[in-house]
């Protein structure tokens, strides 16, 4: 046998060994991946404080504004602990039975610097719980503008830490985690429509709806006190929200960039509309509109940003300013519920209309490892968003009543009448945010 034949037939028997070799190497951390994903995950954690804490604090009354404050910077230290003790393990950690995670992952144990493949192939798995770790903590945060100005302090930290572990880490684990139930069927969720702002606006309602109005609510004005804050947290909300959205692609790539487009295009898109709305319907545009409107852009951009090109972007943002103007100045007035910073309003609805319009809407075109929407031809995609809606917000809904009233039942849940009229900052912390 010639010496060619001999050495093709050494490549022939060496071929499988070495293509077995090949895919059992371990994944490679990805430098500008992970300097990507480094840079979202601090833009996420400036969305809750400062960027929601100035958003919501200038929007109470100035007797409240440090107790306001105080609620997004707390949950940031509590939450950030709960996700490194229990947190991560239960919304991401190896899945029973479709709906938690178990605790295989307490403390970090087994998550290190490595990549995981199933959630983050070019990332450190510690860097994936970091970013996660972040929409952990502005979740149950969104919820305190619905309690605004009339919840004890001691009743919001037991309620935030029950509701995280009870609410957030499961919804997150079906969304989003290996196994996961509404995973698995399909449905798609791309930076937290369904996870964050429907699980936060359905339980903003329920707590709305427990703690009731404030004293004077409809008798006394209740102006934002201070404008100008919380249109500095507007706008940095709407500058972290591109880690929160473009973010999720888990890369410096092509899919970040046009996740940041559609972004940013349905906020634009949601501030023109509902200052025109305004316009036409109070006859003057306000400052508070636009901030309100572009909010409500991105809530509703955040589940199909991953899924949809500029155009679908630009109607999305059209539409969630049309449906959340109506939702805080038409049906809010109408029912009679003191939402006080709208966090139903924006976010819940907001919320639901972004993962049925990703249902509309979604392309593989866009993210091959997406679905294609009912107007790229695939009605299953809307039926299964309307099933992930149902779910959690019928789950987020009845578990914050059940939280809230056992909460209630141990230490109390509102502060007393002469608390509230003197304010929050005063009787829960011995503060005053202005001395004149």
């Amino acid at each position: 046998m010639s010496r060619k034949v001999w050495l093709f037939a050494v490549l022939l028997l060496a071929l499988p060994a070495a293509v077995f070799a090949s895919e059992a190497m371990p994944l490679k951390v990805d430098t500008g991946d992970t300097a990507w994903v480094l840079m979202s995950t601090a833009l996420v954690l400036l969305m809750t404080a400062p960027g929601l804490a100035l958003f919501y604090g200038g929007m109470v009354r100035k007797k409240n504004v440090l107790a306001t404050l105080m609620q997004s910077f707390i949950l940031l230290c509590m939450v950030s602990i709960q996700w490194v003790i229990w947190g991560y393990s239960v919304a991401f950690g190896p899945d029973k039975w479709g709906f938690i995670g178990g605790l295989d992952w307490m403390f970090l144990h087994g998550v290190g610097l490595e990549p995981y493949g199933d959630y983050a192939g070019t990332i450190p798995h510690q860097l994936f719980m970091l970013f996660q770790m972040m929409f952990a903590v502005i979740t149950p945060a969104l919820i305190a503008g619905a309690f605004a100005e009339r919840m004890k302090f001691s009743a919001f930290l037991l309620f935030s830490l029950l509701w995280t572990t009870i609410v957030y880490d499961p919804v997150a684990h079906w969304v989003w985690g290996i196994g996961g139930w509404l995973r698995d069927m399909g449905a798609l969720d791309f930076a937290g429509g369904t996870v964050v702002h429907i699980s936060s606006g359905a339980s903003a309602l329920a707590a709305a709806l427990y703690l009731g109005r404030r004293k004077g609510y409809k008798s006394e004005l209740m102006m934002p006190h201070n404008l100008p804050m919380t249109v500095i947290g507007a706008g940095l909300l709407w500058f972290g929200w591109f880690g929160f959205n473009a973010g999720s692609a888990l890369g410096a790539n092509g899919l970040a960039v046009s996740t940041f487009l559609a972004t940013n295009t349905a906020a634009a898109g949601a501030g023109l509309t509902w200052m025109f709305i305004e316009w036409m319907h109070r006859g003057k545009p306000t400052i508070l509109g636009v901030a309100s409107g572009l909010v409500a852009g991105l809530v509703a951009i955040t589940p199909a940003s991953g899924y949809v090109g500029p155009g679908s972007a630009l109607i999305i943002g059209v539409l969630a300013g049309i449906i959340c103007y109506v939702s805080v100045s038409v049906v809010k007035p109408k029912f009679g519920y003191d939402d006080s910073l709208d966090a139903f309003g924006i976010h819940g609805v907001g919320g639901v209309f972004g993962a049925i319009a990703t249902g509309l809407f979604a392309s593989k075109a866009i993210n091959a490892a997406g679905a294609d929407g009912l107007f790229f031809g695939n009605a299953v995609l809307l039926w299964k968003q309307f099933a992930a809606i149902a779910a959690s917000a019928v789950y987020s809904f009845v578990l914050t009543l059940v939280i809230l009233k056992a909460v209630d039942l141990v230490i109390g849940i509102r502060v007393t009448h002469e608390e509230e009229v003197e304010g929050l900052d005063l009787s829960q912390h011995s503060e005053s945010g202005y001395t004149m």
